[in-house]
């Protein structure tokens, strides 16, 4: 118990020092607002890929969270002060423009290893073809470490598909920050989600493996639903700021948030079902390029409000 209270008092630290509500640093991890809740008042212990997700958002060490002594800050207690007393620096945190290692260190960051080693190949082979020996390898460490962490495929699973939502969420979020016109907005959303880099190809084979999941698991699917109503939500948003603006017609925008992002996840899994690269391969309007004209081309005719002559 109290280890756990230290864990949870070090968890308020990285809060502050974003400087946001619990509550939005619960949507910045991608969990429950009413669980994070209980986790800091020490009565639900955080996950494994809850702890890793809260280190990579916050910049901190995994094994600081925990009270590693290679991570904990020197003479401080579970508040954060000094044994004079005084509040302690936030040291474990690193600076935003400080640059981060390329592979998180065994000690502190192998929970966060292992979910992005699992995530790249579940986007190479696909998640049932992908072996816990093949993430040990990935990561040069045993099965044994990896079970440690994670002790089966099913919390290997969850904790990949939260990592995903969360650096979908991340990425919106940095690239659309400080755009004031919902027109502009919503065409940088657009070309978020079109796989026309290796990168977001490689993202969307991921979505498609998890989505075959969340047929067949209570877990996977809770979170899928938990993870599209925050993405309809978001574009839902933007719609209904560009109808205030005069950007957009006035148009019921939840609804035209779920014909937009179902038109996204559909013309997507065309676009996966063509060479690597996004080409046509001969088919036309199957390729990248086609699905980002398609999709402009409708926000343009459903959305987009006509101009005076």
């Amino acid at each position: 118990m109290q280890q756990q209270d230290e864990v949870a008092a070090r968890v308020r630290q990285v809060i502050d020092a974003a400087g946001v509500s619990a509550r939005e640093f619960a949507r910045r991890i991608v969990i429950d607002p009413s669980k994070l809740s209980r986790s800091l008042n020490g009565t639900r212990r955080f996950t494994a890929a809850e702890l890793a997700r809260i280190a990579d958002i916050g910049a901190v060490d995994v094994g600081w969270l925990l009270g590693s002594a290679s991570g904990a800050a020197a003479g401080t207690d579970t508040a954060g002060r000094t044994a004079s007393g005084a509040a302690a620096a936030p040291s474990p945190v690193r600076s935003p423009s400080a640059p981060r290692p390329p592979v998180p260190s065994p000690e502190g960051g192998r929970p966060l290893q292992i979910v992005r080693e699992t995530v790249r190949l579940i986007a190479e082979r696909g998640f049932h073809a992908v072996r816990v020996a093949d993430i040990a390898a990935a990561c040069h460490t045993s099965t044994a470490a990896i079970h440690y962490h994670f002790p089966g495929r099913d919390e290997l699973l969850e904790a990949a598909v939260r990592w995903c939502m969360d650096e979908d969420t991340r990425r919106r979020a940095d690239a659309t920050a400080g755009t004031r016109h919902a027109g502009d907005e919503l065409r940088l959303l657009i070309e978020l989600q079109t796989p026309r880099t290796e990168q977001r190809r490689r993202q969307w084979c991921v979505w498609l493996d998890l989505w075959a999941e969340a047929a067949r698991s209570t877990t996977v699917g809770r979170l899928h639903v938990e993870y599209y109503r925050q993405w309809r939500g978001t574009v839902a948003d933007v719609i209904r700021r560009g109808v205030e603006q005069g950007v957009f017609r006035p148009v019921d925008a939840d609804g035209a948030a779920l014909a937009l992002t179902a038109l996204i996840d559909g013309l997507a899994s065309q676009v996966l079902a063509t060479e690597p690269g996004g080409q046509d391969d001969g088919v036309p309007g199957t390729g990248a390029q086609a699905m980002h004209d398609t999709l402009i081309a409708h926000v343009d005719a459903c959305l987009t409000a006509p101009t005076a002559d």
